[in-house]
């Protein structure tokens, strides 16, 4: 196993990192809204804490040398359902043709007020 340095996002804000590589695929730990100054989103709107997600996201898989073609899963924690239909939208936005398999969970709070967070599992 492989930590992944992403100088793209802020330091984890814990004990983990923001992505690993082991046997082939790479592990993007949950990625919340914080921008890459460490500034968290947590008071914007659905849409920017969507986008910074997604966006952190992908920063992380470029670290390990892969990217949205090689997404193989992705589970999204959202708090409020009702936010599935914009989230879909915005996730296609980011994704383009690439359709890894997902699964978009509700859950009734996130750290720190958040309204989203995403991570993934991808081919290195």
């Amino acid at each position: 196993m492989a930590q992944i340095d992403v100088p793209a996002l802020a330091p984890p804000g814990g004990h983990y990192a923001h992505a690993t590589t082991g046997a082939g695929l790479v592990f993007v730990s949950g990625q919340l809204p914080i921008d890459p100054q460490g500034r968290r989103l947590n008071e914007a709107g659905f849409a920017d804490q969507a986008h910074r997600a997604i966006a952190n996201l992908l920063a992380a898989l470029a670290a390990a040398g892969s990217g949205p073609e090689k997404l193989l899963k992705v589970n999204v924690y959202i708090v409020d359902i009702a936010h599935w239909p914009a989230f879909d939208q915005i996730y296609a936005g980011h994704m383009g043709a690439c359709r890894p398999a997902r699964a978009v969970i509700p859950v009734p709070q996130l750290h720190h007020g958040f309204l989203i967070e995403i991570d993934g599992i991808a081919l290195a």
